[in-house]
Order: C-alpha cells, then structure tokens, then sequence
C-alpha cells in the first residue's frame, strides 16, 4: 500500500508583496487589487541568491525519516511544473542527491504534468517500490522551482508564484498517509495555456467542473464520497476559484485548507505537500481521517489523490 513515510517543506525566509511582482513586470494595478481583494493572495516567499538545487535540498534536509535512512532510498523523482530548469551540462537533481548523500537511487525527472506533476509522482513510486518487492526500500520525491523568467512570475487572470518547496519519502507499505484512491485527466485542447500564452477563455470556464469530477473520481476509486472527506490540501491558485468548486461539489469552503493562499501564492508542484504539514501542525488532521491532495497543471491535467492520515 503506496503511503507518505515522510513530508517535509522549505519556505524561503524573505517575503514579496504581490504588488511589487506586479509592478516589476508592468501589471495593471487593478489586476493586483483584485488579486488581493476577492482572490485571497498577499505576498509570496522567494530565495534570491539561491538556486533550484539549494532550495530543494532545503526542503529534503526537513525530512526528520530520512536521516540515517539514505541507503534506502531506491529513486528520487524530481517532480517538474516547467521541464527545463538548468544550462546544458548541469544537473541539479544529481547535485541534490550528493548533497543529502543518496548515492543507491536512480534519480530522473518527471514532467508533461505541470503543476499536478506531484501527485503522479506519489503514484508512480508506490507501483516502482511494490514492483521491486523489498519492503524497506524508499522513493524520494523533488517539488518546487524556482522563478526564473518574467513569464514565470504570475498565471494570468489566476495566480502569483512562489519559491517554496516540499520533498516527501514513500513507502510501498506504510501503516499511515496511505495512498485509497488517484485520478487524473488531461485535456489536450489546453495544451497552449502555459506562459507566455494567455490562457484560453474556455479553460477558466471549464476549470473548476473538470477539478470537481476528478475530484469525486478520486474519491469514488477509494471507495469514499466527497462529503467524507476531512479535508482538502488544494493548489494554491486563488481563494476564489476554490469556492466555486466547493460549490459544484456540495462542500464548505472550510474543508479546504486554504490558510497558505495569502502567505506563500501558487508553489508550482509543491502546494498540497506544504498544505499537508502546516494542516497537520494546525491539528486539522487526525489519525485515520481522509484528505485530498488536489492539484491542477497548465496543459491541462487535473489531479486528485485521496490519502487516510
């Protein structure tokens, strides 16, 4: 049974103000204003003078299972919103691996998922760990990017990206966090709506119905409805898009953890994992309750995994 051993998250220590991110790439102010006032959004955290490889292995060195645990663990899987992060020749997943002293895995990148790229990472190391059979073995999985294009600082009419990161350990046979049930869809009409394209009318219209049935196929797969579930760990995109889908899926907008949207903005893969361990750490999660990760990749590929803590 595919489960979480370990989650753990690195928030950079300076905080930007939305407005300033706008400012610096020449958005109208109203935009900004109606980012703050009706979608939820503040400020984002940012590493300048950090690269990729720095901030992932912040998030990695958080992980209290994976110290003296390193010779588990078989993969690494760097989970990616945009496939190209570094010059020919670098190789920043292998350069994490050294530094946190990984030297049995076999470490590759995962991307054509966006931003819902993590979730398929959960899933694709619990079936790699149960095909190798070795009960002890571990999968560690990469979240987060760093914001190093103009194009990369904002999802228009949507978001304001951030730099914080989460990494996590699977097992093929943990006895918490489990794995119930996963669903995913793409949509390849939306295949153009990545900056620096604008995004296509019809995908801010489709969006939350599209979310709100994986959603419940998530849920249906683990043999659960909606209305069980004890909390949902979203994509930080924007308050207000969350409410709509609450709305469709007959649900309190409080059943969603949305206490990150204000303080860290949209982390590219990295939201429902940093959601997880501040929700956990506020005591909205107990043992044996059933939670959502939700997430959604510019493509378009919606994603939603069911987990009992």
């Amino acid at each position: 049974m595919t489960a979480l051993l370990d989650v753990g998250c690195h928030l950079p220590d300076t905080s930007v103000d939305i407005a300033d991110i706008g400012a610096s790439i020449g958005t109208d102010d109203s935009l900004m204003r109606t980012f703050r006032r009706f979608y939820g959004l503040g400020s984002v955290r940012r590493a300048p003078g950090q690269d990729v490889r720095a901030i992932l292995t912040a998030a990695a060195t958080n992980l209290t299972e994976l110290r003296g645990n390193e010779d588990r663990v078989r993969y690494v899987i760097a989970a990616r919103t945009v496939a190209t992060v570094a010059t020919v020749g670098e190789r920043p997943v292998e350069d994490v691996c050294a530094a946190l002293g990984l030297t049995n895995a076999v470490v590759f990148t995962l991307t054509q998922h966006a931003c819902a790229g993590g979730l398929l990472a959960v899933r694709l190391a619990g079936e790699l760990l149960d095909a190798d059979g070795d009960p002890a073995a571990l999968a560690l999985i990469l979240v987060g990017e760093k914001v190093f294009s103009p194009t990369l600082e904002m999802i228009p009419e949507s978001t304001v990206m951030g730099e914080s990161t989460a990494a996590c350990l699977v097992t093929a046979g943990g006895e918490r966090d489990r794995l119930l049930g996963y669903a995913t869809r793409t949509i390849g009409r939306y295949c153009e709506g990545f900056p620096p394209f604008a995004l296509d009318p019809d995908f801010l219209k489709d969006h939350n119905e599209l979310l709100a049935g994986v959603m419940r196929q998530a849920c249906r797969q683990a043999g659960l409805d909606v209305a069980d579930l004890a909390l949902v760990l979203p994509h930080n995109v924007n308050r207000l898009s969350w409410s709509w889908t609450c709305r469709l899926l007959d649900i309190p907008l409080a059943r969603v953890f949305l206490d990150n949207i204000p303080v860290t903005g949209h982390c590219f893969t990295a939201d429902p994992f940093i959601n997880y361990i501040h929700a956990r750490a506020a005591g909205r999660l107990r043992p044996g309750d059933p939670y959502l990760m939700a997430s959604v990749g510019l493509g378009a590929t919606f994603s939603a995994a069911v987990l009992r803590h």
